[in-house]
């Protein structure tokens, strides 16, 4: 791995250059691109996670389950396979595996297993075990396995956490979390893990429709996370479940919206596909824009009403005057999802489960992050910058897997029963707003991470951004 960083070509010293120039007009950008909301109460708002998932049978170690057969009507992936259809095996081979960085999850309640969970889910898979801090800042509020919500955040936790260390297996996970999913607790927990500093990469896999987030929150949110960046911690957030829509602020129907946190310039957005792969050796076939119409599931992205284009989205084509979500992409198919060991789903203990969502792409993308934080011996903090830079080379070709097949239009029944279309975005050639720039092709994309992200310790940087706010 080291070798391929001291082979780039010529062109790639060249972004490095382009990235030292611009680096100054980053924090203008950022901070300068909020739009003010019209004044009225607000009242509190809670934020749902969709984790959609299937049960696929009981854990044991070495296991194979149905839905990994070439005969299965719903197929499924579990770790060697997507690591293998990703490219991350390759890194892992060499030692690349995210020992001594630490990866934060946030998350809502809580699932009383996940320590189990995890450690059946490594058994079951040929992993070794994690090294797993559960935290509360906020106090952490009993589980009520009758509590749906509650339910579907364990599921979430459950997902988050393992699938983060099935792609970075040595990396530290500090799971943080709120104590309700109501926008200020999940705040507050995301608040924590910046003060202390407790990682080089934060994962969110929750979000809602931009214009149902408390404006006052909103701006304290962007504020923690430009600290957040100022410290070199890369923002990761799942891009939503329902395409191009998002529910209404009461739930009841659906509007053409991008979610929030992930539409935040400061934040690495990620999109969801389908990914077709060897069932047994996860060999890299194809993908398309995730889209199951028939589970009310798709790929969420589009242009945000708060944020202006960013900088660095600045010259990519179809993007007009506002930020365009998201900006990767990773395998989030219910049809072809993940396996995940999760006892607390009420179904019982130890049980194997096929989660879909975009929900599985940010806790693997910080993953991700952890390789190369590893590789560089530093955080890389904020990426997008250097994936937009990437995205517009000839190196683009061989760091992603580029999309150009689908599209994330929803439909979805309202409240009272009324279908509703949301008109969304195909997916194309280059960055589009269902897909980003694709997926990654890990050991390629890594080097060129290293090289296009910042060391932690550079002043300039940090005067820079600093200045700006």
């Amino acid at each position: 791995m080291q070798g391929r960083i001291l082979s780039l070509s010529r062109a790639s010293n060249l972004i490095v250059a382009m990235l030292a120039v611009v680096s100054t007009l980053v924090g203008l950008v950022f901070l300068n691109g909020a739009q003010t909301y019209a004044s009225g109460l607000v009242t509190p708002h809670t934020v749902n996670t969709r984790p959609q998932y299937v049960f696929a049978g009981i854990a044991q170690p070495n296991a194979t389950f149905g839905c990994q057969k070439a005969t299965a009507f719903v197929h499924c992936y579990g770790p060697q396979q997507i690591r293998n259809a990703y490219n991350v095996q390759a890194a892992l081979n060499v030692g690349i595996t995210g020992k001594g960085r630490t990866i934060v999850i946030v998350d809502a309640f809580q699932s009383p297993t996940i320590a189990n969970d995890l450690h059946m889910f490594d058994q079951t898979f040929g992993i070794n075990d994690a090294t797993l801090n559960v935290i509360a800042p906020d106090g952490l509020t009993p589980f009520n396995q009758r509590d749906a919500g509650q339910v579907g955040w364990a599921g979430e936790i459950t997902l988050d956490v393992e699938w983060a260390h099935a792609i970075a297996p040595d990396a530290t996970i500090d799971l943080v979390l709120a104590k309700s999913n109501q926008d200020a607790d999940l705040l507050s927990a995301t608040r924590f893990a910046v003060d202390h500093n407790l990682g080089d990469v934060i994962s969110q896999s929750f979000g809602e429709a931009e214009s149902c987030v408390d404006p006052t929150i909103l701006k304290q949110e962007h504020q923690v996370f430009f600290e957040a960046t100022l410290k070199h911690i890369t923002l990761l957030a799942s891009s939503g479940d329902q395409g191009a829509a998002q529910p209404t602020c009461d739930g009841n129907s659906f509007i053409k919206s991008v979610s929030s946190p992930a539409s935040d310039p400061l934040v690495t957005a990620v999109g969801g596909t389908q990914l077709f792969a060897d069932l047994t050796t996860g060999a890299y076939q194809s993908e398309v824009a995730w889209n199951e119409p028939d589970l009310f599931a798709g790929t969420g992205g589009g242009f945000s009403t708060i944020y202006h284009k960013p900088f660095y989205q600045i010259g990519t084509a179809g993007i007009g005057q506002f930020r365009g979500v998201p900006d990767i992409s990773y395998n989030a198919a219910i049809n072809g999802g993940v396996l995940a060991v999760w006892s607390t789903s009420g179904a019982g203990p130890n049980r194997v489960v096929l989660f879909g969502g975009t929900s599985a792409g940010s806790p693997q993308w910080a993953g991700i992050t952890a390789l190369g934080s590893q590789m560089a011996h530093r955080r890389l903090g904020f990426l997008n910058l250097g994936l937009y830079i990437l995205g517009h080379t000839g190196f683009s070709a061989k760091t992603f897997h580029d999309i150009t097949v689908g599209n994330n239009t929803f439909t979805f029944p309202d409240a009272n029963g009324n279908s509703v279309t949301i008109t969304g975005f195909d997916a194309k050639k280059g960055w589009d707003a269902a897909t980003g720039w694709g997926s990654p092709n890990v050991a390629q994309l890594l080097p060129f991470l290293v090289q296009l992200t910042f060391p932690g310790d550079d002043a300039r940087t940090m005067s820079q951004l600093r200045d700006a706010h």
